[in-house]
């Protein structure tokens, strides 16, 4: 049983889930939900439903990934653990599928608000898996798309923020869209056009939070995003001078854990430094799934 389980979190990739809480951690923080927060009222069962729904949701996206890529993984990683025979192809897609609704069952027990938006990103994930990861385009635009709205399922806490914030889902779909194509040569190596265009993006992500950390008198932001710029642009600087798969490997991994000190930027940005500083703690929690379990 407790092998189940280990193979079966292989295919979620804890590393990368721990991400996705920390996309919606950031948006319950841009909502400005945490100025009213009070231990004493309950206040954290929102949060906690919105946690569990991006779980299920992230974690049965990632299983449907394998799903759908079993016979392409036996010839270029055969290690994973469908095409390697730990788990068969109809256990992990009724995994995902369970994960899927466990998603967006808790996304509904809060609002029907939460609960539409983690309808829609079940749907973009199975499209990404199944259908537009095989362009190179609207491959990273799909992904992007799926943390975006994540980020919104985040905001959603306060309905009345999905109005007032919705446009900020453009930063972090520019920022998987840039990992994205940069992990397109993961496998063979990749051209260095990619990666350029990868750091360009990192770039503007970048001045995007700095920009609302100036106009809402949030300076302290900086100490979140100076190690996030470090995080991703020392990999990637490498890949770039190295164009090979493990180089690029490197640096996929380092832009997804590093979603978590953008997420902590995020929210110091609009002035919740103590969930910034919840949600950097984090980091060392992925970190250190990322050592026991794939990240890509």
């Amino acid at each position: 049983m407790r092998k189940k389980i280990t193979v079966y979190l292989r295919l979620m990739r804890p590393a990368n889930i721990v991400t996705s809480v920390a996309d919606v951690l950031a948006g319950v923080a841009i909502s400005g939900y945490f100025y009213h927060l009070t231990l004493t009222t309950g206040g954290l069962y929102p949060v906690a439903l919105l946690c569990l729904s991006t779980i299920g949701l992230y974690g049965g996206g990632i299983v449907f990934n394998d799903v759908f890529d079993a016979e392409l993984d036996k010839i270029e990683r055969p290690e994973r653990a469908i095409p390697s025979g730990l788990v068969s192809k109809k256990e992990a897609s009724y995994l995902g599928a369970f994960l899927l609704l466990w998603g967006i069952g808790f996304a509904f027990s809060y609002s029907n608000h939460a609960g539409a938006i983690a309808v829609a990103i079940a749907f973009f994930a199975l499209l990404y898996n199944k259908i537009s990861k095989h362009y190179a385009f609207f491959g990273p635009l799909n992904m992007g798309l799926c943390r975006g709205l994540n980020l919104l399922l985040g905001i959603s806490i306060v309905v009345s923020s999905i109005n007032q914030y919705w446009y900020l889902a453009i930063v972090p779909i520019l920022y998987i869209f840039s990992i994205t194509m940069i992990s397109q040569g993961e496998v063979h190596g990749g051209n260095k056009r990619n990666l350029y265009i990868g750091g360009s993006l990192y770039a503007v992500v970048i001045i995007a939070i700095l920009y609302y950390s100036i106009i809402q008198n949030q300076f302290i932001t900086i100490l979140f995003i100076l190690p996030f710029a470090w995080m991703i642009f020392k990999p990637l600087i490498t890949a770039i001078h190295h164009p090979i798969g493990k180089n690029i490997g490197m640096a996929v991994k380092a832009g997804v854990i590093s979603l978590i000190l953008m997420d902590a930027a995020w929210a110091a940005a609009f002035g919740s430094i103590w969930a910034a500083i919840f949600i950097a703690c984090l980091l060392p929690v992925s970190m250190r799934f990322a050592k026991m379990f794939a990240v890509t």
